[in-house]
């Protein structure tokens, strides 16, 4: 059973997502167990969680469209496991989600939230044992971008910094409503186990470093770093190398403790 609301609204970024062997891939992409917590951002018209409560997970759904919020609570109002809220996913504290317990991530995420949704996970990886998100097809083929390809930007360094990055499938315009003009992505977060940086750190060094991609890294970096040109030599790191040729470690000895000589 669908919401009763035919229309999206554009001010949401919402493109409702229809197609059913799309939604199956997604849920089995993510595979909750019985009892798995799982944490849904934007449920919408709630396919997704609809194929989630048949797993018999637990499922905590953050909407923001009160009118679907409303819907939701009433559709699912006899399931104990499944929890409503209307929220803004970019103001939630995940930290505080069920009660200490192991959350997978699930979401189709709005187009116009998806880089702001990633920068909140950057603060919350370990919350997540796993994340299974759909974005527009560009953001995944960003996040997802290895050294020296054109598409190595800023996202990519500090999403893959966070995460272990896998680009599943595409999805295509067809599989919503109304149809989008581009294709989607699914990708699948993992939280690193190893994180050797310093966050402050590499966020002003990655970002410094990609502001003018025509640039070397040291004429980038000189903006940020007093001695950046020492800070090169000690991480072993060609300083008239361009930011998207640099690999992730080298970014990891970069930012490896707090720099007090990052300008303010």
């Amino acid at each position: 059973m669908q919401s009763h609301r035919p229309f999206a609204k554009r001010s949401l970024g919402q493109n409702f997502l229809i197609d059913e062997s799309v939604i199956r891939r997604i849920v089995d992409a993510l595979g909750p167990n019985e009892g798995d917590v799982v944490v849904e951002i934007g449920p919408g018209r709630g396919a997704l969680t609809e194929k989630l409560v048949e797993r018999k997970a637990e499922v905590f759904a953050f909407e923001l469209d009160t009118e679907l919020a409303r819907e939701l609570k009433e559709r699912f109002r006899a399931s104990a496991t499944v929890h409503i809220e209307e929220a803004d996913a970019l103001k939630l504290d995940f930290s505080k989600i069920g009660e200490g317990r192991n959350l997978r991530l699930v979401a189709n995420l709005p187009y116009n939230v998806s880089t702001a949704i990633l920068q909140r996970l950057f603060e919350s990886a370990d919350a997540f044992t796993e994340c299974v998100l759909m974005f527009q097809r560009e953001v995944v083929d960003r996040i997802a971008a290895q050294p020296g390809t054109k598409e190595r930007g800023y996202l990519s360094v500090l999403t893959q910094a966070h995460f272990d990055v896998e680009k599943l499938f595409d999805v295509p315009p067809t599989a919503f409503r109304p149809v989008p003009n581009v294709w989607s992505s699914v990708a699948r977060l993992k939280p690193r186990s190893d994180r050797p940086f310093d966050p402050i750190a590499l966020e002003a060094i990655v970002s410094s470093s990609f502001a003018q991609k025509r640039k070397t890294i040291l004429n980038n970096l000189k903006n940020v770093i007093a001695d950046a040109d020492q800070l090169l030599l000690q991480s072993g790191i060609d300083p008239k190398r361009r930011a998207e040729t640099i690999s992730l470690e080298e970014w990891f000895k970069l930012s490896a403790s707090p720099h007090d000589k990052l300008k303010r």
